[in-house]
Order: structure tokens, then C-alpha cells, then sequence
């Protein structure tokens, strides 16, 4: 028996996408409604594909800035709406705005997998393996099993790639697990087999697009209006504060909450493993990131680094 728990629609790209949240054999499931594509259609677009690749000139520069990632995904939308009219003249809008989303989450991002990230009641998307569907944990009912099942273990490797070359690194067999951060802020891990026994494997955990400030945290009651007085304190007294706890147990939100609290005269300097921490422009700020060596054990940049 399947019983629809709710119903809502989240804006992807061009278009909005309906999301069900079923309970089937007693299991919540999260199910997208996405249309599907014809053979026919299938190969228009392929068609139109090698269209973009071969008219739009990227440069290296381009592909490896996440910075630009936003205009390279318009012009490749103009083109592509461009191309399908010019086939398909009698074409509605709806159909088209789908189409050419499709075409630019395939080429430019993680096909169906944007979806999900375009979902601001997800916190975390796992794909195990090509055998399994991808899961999620949705803000109000925990763990769902998707309707979503990638097509093969190199898809997944792909998509892994992707992620990496946005941020200048790789992920080889040589080299099987990244940490890293989408164009979008979101952390990502990923593991190859067979490191990882079941197959590739990818985590996004999604951050808030709308930043806790520590306002939220006192209404919430995660922590007291005296706590932060101190660490205001501490900070404008400039004393060392460590802040410590297990996996996903808040420490990053927290720290953005404080950052706040530093003067705007001082300059900042962090150094991350994965770029996490989203400080307010108007602080001097100099972020830095860790680099893992190449396959021949060069390159690497640790934060014990020191100057010679």
C-alpha cells in the first residue's frame, strides 16, 4: 500500500521539480518526479551535446574555477535553447526549460543529482554503489531511500571527477578518497573501489543556504546569550578558543556563528582540509586549503608547512 505523506516542488535550474515523500510497506521513501526522455529525444539531445562542445570554446582556466561555473551554465543554456528551438520550433516552454536543464546538469554537473541538491529540505546525499538507490536524509523524516539509481560504477567515478577537477585535485585509483566542496559550498567525500567494497561511493552533506547566525543558535537554545558574551570577549582579547566535538556535531556552524565577533581591523588567516567556513565580507580574510601529493609523492601542502 503507498501512502503520500507530503507533497512539494523545488526549483532546479529552469524548471520545478514535484517531490513526493511516500510511505510504501511502511518505509518512508523520497521519491522525484522527474520526466523521462524518449530514445528519440535521448539522441536529439546527444546531438546537440557535441552542438555546445564543438561552438563553445572552455578554456582550461574556466573549468577549474568554480568561481565562473554560474556563467558557463548560461551560455551553455543560451546555446542550447537555441539549438532545440531551431529543431524543434513548435516546441512549449515547459518541455524546452526541462530539456535544456537536463542538458546542462549532465554536461556541466552531476545529471540528476542536482535535483537533490536543489532541495533545501536535504541535509545529506549518499550514493553507496551502482546497485543501490541513492539515499538521503531529509530535514523532517531522517533517512529515505530514493528513486534515484545510477546507471553504473563509472557514472559514479565521473561524477567524482567532476568534483575534484572543480577544485584543482584528483581521484585515482592511486589516489581513492577526496574531500572536497561543490561550486555550491556543499562538502563532499568520496571513496573508489575498491576501497570502498560495495563500489564508488559519494557523501554530499548540503550546508545551510541561509547561514546560521548566533541569533539562531541563542533562539534554538543551542547555546545561552552568556556563552556568547564570552567568546565576543575572548575573541576581541584576542585568546585561544578551541572548539572540538565528533562528525557532524556542529563545530563549523558554530565557528561561522563567532566569526562575526572578530574585529573587521584584524586579519584572518585558515587553513582547512576542505573549504568549510564562510565569513562575512567585510572581515580581512585569507582563506587556505591543504593539498594532498601526486602519485609520485610530490606537491603535497600540509598545515605543518612551515617557511624555509
Amino acid at each position: 500500500m503507498l501512502e503520500i505523506l507530503e507533497k512539494y516542488k523545488i526549483e532546479s535550474g529552469l524548471i520545478d521539480v514535484d517531490v513526493e515523500i511516500v510511505k510504501e510497506d511502511n518505509i518512508p521513501k523520497y521519491k522525484l518526479i522527474i520526466p523521462e526522455i524518449s530514445l528519440g529525444t535521448s539522441a536529439l539531445l546527444n546531438s546537440i551535446k557535441h552542438e555546445l562542445i564543438t561552438s563553445i570554446n572552455i578554456t582550461t582556466a574556466e573549468i577549474l574555477n568554480p568561481e565562473i561555473i554560474n556563467t558557463l551554465k548560461q551560455r551553455f543554456s543560451t546555446k542550447a535553447e537555441e539549438y532545440l528551438l531551431d529543431k524543434l520550433p513548435n516546441i512549449d516552454k515547459k518541455t524546452k526549460d526541462f530539456l535544456v536543464t537536463s542538458l546542462i546538469n549532465e554536461m556541466l554537473g552531476l545529471k540528476d543529482i542536482e535535483y537533490l541538491l536543489s532541495d533545501p529540505q536535504l541535509e545529506e546525499i549518499i550514493i553507496t554503489s551502482a546497485k543501490e538507490s541513492v539515499r538521503v536524509f531529509h530535514k523532517k523524516y531522517g533517512w529515505l531511500l530514493t528513486n534515484i539509481l545510477i546507471k553504473s560504477e563509472e557514472e559514479i567515478q565521473n561524477y567524482a571527477n567532476i568534483i575534484a577537477r572543480r577544485i584543482g585535485r584528483q581521484i585515482t585509483t592511486l589516489t581513492p578518497i577526496l574531500d572536497a566542496h561543490l561550486v555550491t559550498g556543499d562538502r563532499a567525500n568520496a571513496v573508489l573501489y575498491p576501497i570502498s567494497t560495495k563500489g564508488n561511493a559519494i557523501t554530499i552533506r548540503k550546508f545551510a543556504r541561509d547561514p546560521w547566525t548566533f541569533v539562531d543558535l541563542i533562539q534554538n537554545k543551542t547555546c545561552s546569550s552568556g556563552i556568547f558574551a564570552l567568546i565576543w570577549l575572548a575573541m576581541q582579547y584576542e585568546m585561544n578558543i578551541l572548539i572540538s566535538g565528533g562528525t557532524a556535531s556542529g563545530k563549523t556552524s558554530f565557528l561561522n556563528t563567532c566569526m562575526p565577533f572578530i574585529p573587521p581591523n584584524h586579519r584572518i588567516i585558515s587553513i582547512e582540509d576542505t573549504r568549510e567556513l564562510f565569513l562575512p565580507e567585510y572581515l580581512y580574510w585569507c582563506p587556505l586549503t591543504t593539498r594532498e601529493p601526486n602519485p609520485e609523492g610530490k606537491g603535497e601542502v600540509s598545515m605543518l608547512d612551515r617557511e624555509r
